[in-house]
């Protein structure tokens, strides 16, 4: 049945696709681009480009097209998250933050009020209706290699069930294919792979201007409590990481196992005492189930680019979990996601709290 349908638009060749697939089923629709940057002349997702771009994709499809500027929206729900958690000591994944809250929180906002029924987005994934629990489920895109469905873990149900991935079936390779056939604009535009607002990846050098702060120097120590150097604040270091850290040891290599905001510290280990078997989690989304009544056997990934993981998962509050994998995990770190499957089924997901050895 043809439904109308908003379009968030980026100017790529995905969302310009996703258009166009929905275009050929009938469907009426509108184009959005979100403007998240009050820069719109610089190389950010809503550019001036990028919205020129999606322009003409919708013109060309027969559509209208809206900009909505959301740059003081997007600031305090996915940046000032973002800096917050930094200081905190953790490594947030700002997509999750911004599906949940932009793509399908204010946008989908938005677009009902400009009467559309839906959004649909470029996103690799899947929505499919289980009669069995009368609830929508997310699953993975039919090709592993682009699947996003990680980062929409965060979705409920009001959003899942207003929600549309065209892409979820297609590869990428058939997406550039369609979009060429068709001449669309942004057919051999290229697609960016950093978070949006650190395109140079320096996060601390973005959390000190996003926030105005100095971040003062402290100690390295080693898990005893050895002071090894001097770090230059704690915003600059993630679990796992290596690279400099200008720390020399006879322990060998050495890398960040932990961040202190409390007494400014970050604590430095070898490689092997960076595996965890367990880890807890809190703001737990379940999406298949309303609750995990009992332990579940589920495979689990603590990162975007982390393979599936056995595990065992038990719900031990309302919003927490604890998973234990049954092989150690590297670098499980405060503030990622950790997101549950069962085959391709997204069962749900959490944000982690901290990895433990046992």
């Amino acid at each position: 049945m043809a439904q109308r349908i908003a379009v968030a638009m980026s100017g790529g060749v995905d969302s310009s696709a996703a258009a166009w697939l929905l275009k050929e089923q009938g469907h009426d629709l509108m184009g959005i681009t979100l403007t998240l940057f009050d820069d719109t002349s610089a190389n950010v997702p809503g550019s001036a480009q990028d919205v020129e771009d999606a322009k003409a994709v919708a013109a060309q499809l027969g559509f209208p097209h809206h900009v909505l500027h959301m740059a003081q929206c997007f600031r305090s729900q996915v940046m000032d998250r973002f800096t917050a958690a930094y200081e905190a000591g953790a490594t947030p994944n700002p997509c999750v933050v911004c599906n949940r809250y932009i793509k399908f929180g204010a946008l989908l906002e938005q677009a009902q009020k400009l009467e559309a029924q839906a959004v649909a987005t470029g996103h690799y994934a899947r929505i499919s209706w289980d009669e069995g629990s009368g609830r929508f489920l997310l699953q993975k895109a039919a090709h592993p290699e682009k699947d996003q469905s990680y980062v929409l873990y965060a979705l409920n149900q009001a959003q899942l069930a207003a929600s549309r991935f065209p892409l979820g079936g297609l590869s990428k390779q058939e997406i550039r294919e369609i979009a060429v056939a068709q001449g669309l604009v942004s057919a051999r535009k290229r697609e960016s792979q950093d978070i949006c607002f650190v395109p140079d990846g320096d996060y601390a050098a973005f959390i000190r201007r996003h926030t105005g702060k100095t971040y003062p120097s402290g100690p390295f120590v080693d898990r005893e409590g050895k002071v090894l150097g001097t770090h230059t604040g704690i915003i600059g270091y993630t679990v796992g990481q290596r690279r400099g850290l200008g720390v020399s040891s006879n322990q060998g290599r050495l890398y960040v196992k932990e961040v202190r905001p409390e007494d400014n510290t970050v604590v430095l280990c070898d490689n092997q005492a960076l595996f965890s078997r367990t880890l807890t989690a809190n703001d737990l989304n379940l999406i298949a189930l309303p609750r995990l009544d009992a332990p579940m056997r589920l495979k689990a990934k603590v990162r975007y680019r982390h393979a599936e993981q056995p595990c065992l998962v038990e719900q031990t509050g309302e919003d927490t979990i604890r998973v234990t994998f049954d092989q150690p995990q590297r670098a499980i770190t405060p503030g990622q996601a950790v997101v549950l499957y069962d085959g391709d089924v997204v069962i749900g997901g959490a944000t982690i709290v901290e990895g433990k050895e046992l």
